[in-house]
């Protein structure tokens, strides 16, 4: 009789190596990284894992439904788009992998940054119409600024570790962390961090208390204008006031990684507009949430995840090298 094997449903594009282990370890894995909410509804019932991004609520009545799920395993930081209290209640264990992509966030805010102080996207454009210009091109060096850092956690640390060699000074602020300063990054108050950078990094997960933290009273507060970079969540900006504060020179510039609505196609007239705006400044850069995307991150992040759950040893894993998402 052949063995009845235990489900475990992958919701989203995942590296090849979460697939084939969760295969070699005895598990079913049904593929559905298109899966609707619908879907996912319907086909959770008879699984024991559960593989998720942000694409999808795991809400309660998602875990109402699913009655033998034992884990849900994030691929990535924040759980906002889980009811981990609840599925707690239900014995449903939850694990995340913010080890495994805070170095690909970390090396994105710091790629954004340089190429908006020197202007990189910017002249590119402008030689694909056939501008040549310098002169309007010269930039700052990253060197001589004083970078503030909202949340030390894996990507906020990550970030502060991808400055080492530039020269800049470094600040960071965590509102549940203390004493993490080093001889590199020197632990600040917010209103340290409002009055002396000149740009200021987030990295704080979405919730009740950071949810348009960033709006126009919080731009205000610096002493200077900022260049503001946002690789977290997108309302965790107040993206109507950060374009208020753009137009009016109250911000430097921003490096956006994630916006308010992501979905194009259903942004409101009002949402367009800023959107158009953000695109077209010269000041601005845009990425489509891509800050924890690469080969390197898919990869360690299923490996962490597969660790965590027990699913196999540490010392199982293979090398990186070789082994990219398809």
């Amino acid at each position: 009789m052949n063995e009845i094997k235990r489900k475990v449903l992958v919701t989203a594009k995942v590296h090849p190596y979460l697939i084939d282990t969760l295969a070699e370890n005895g598990y079913q894995v049904l593929y559905q990284p298109a899966i609707t909410y619908e879907e996912l509804f319907h086909n959770v019932h008879g699984c024991v894992g559960l593989v998720v991004t942000t694409r999808l609520s795991i809400d309660r009545h998602i875990l109402d439904n699913a009655v033998k799920l034992e884990w849900v395993g994030r691929l990535g930081s924040g759980m906002e788009m889980i009811d981990v209290e609840y599925a707690s209640k239900q014995g449903i264990r939850c694990v995340s992998s913010p080890e495994g992509n805070c170095d690909a966030v970390g090396e994105l805010a710091v790629g954004m940054l340089i190429s908006v102080y020197r202007n990189i996207l910017k002249s590119n454009l402008e030689l694909r119409e056939g501008i040549w210009e310098r002169e309007k091109n010269r930039g700052s060096e990253i060197g001589e600024k004083t970078i503030g850092i909202i949340g030390y956690g894996y990507t906020g640390s990550a970030f502060a570790s991808k400055l080492r060699g530039f020269g800049c000074k470094v600040l960071a602020y965590d509102k549940y962390r203390k004493g993490f300063g080093t001889a590199l990054v020197a632990e600040a108050t917010l209103e340290e961090i409002f009055q002396r950078v000149d740009v200021v990094s987030l990295h704080v997960p979405l919730s009740p208390d950071t949810r348009h933290m960033v709006d126009a009273r919080f731009l205000q507060s610096f002493s200077a204008p900022v260049m503001l970079i946002n690789t977290s969540r997108g309302s965790v900006v107040h993206t109507a006031e950060l374009v208020e504060m753009l137009k009016a020179g109250k911000v430097e510039g921003a490096c956006l990684d994630v916006l308010e609505n992501e979905k194009l196609e259903t942004m409101t007239l009002k949402e367009q507009e800023q959107f158009e705006y953000l695109l077209k400044a010269h000041n601005v850069i845009l990425t489509p949430h891509i800050a924890g995307y690469s080969h390197e991150a898919a990869y360690r992040m299923a490996s962490i995840l597969l660790r965590k759950l027990g699913v196999v040893e540490p010392e199982s894993a293979p090398h990186i090298r070789g082994y990219h998402l398809g």
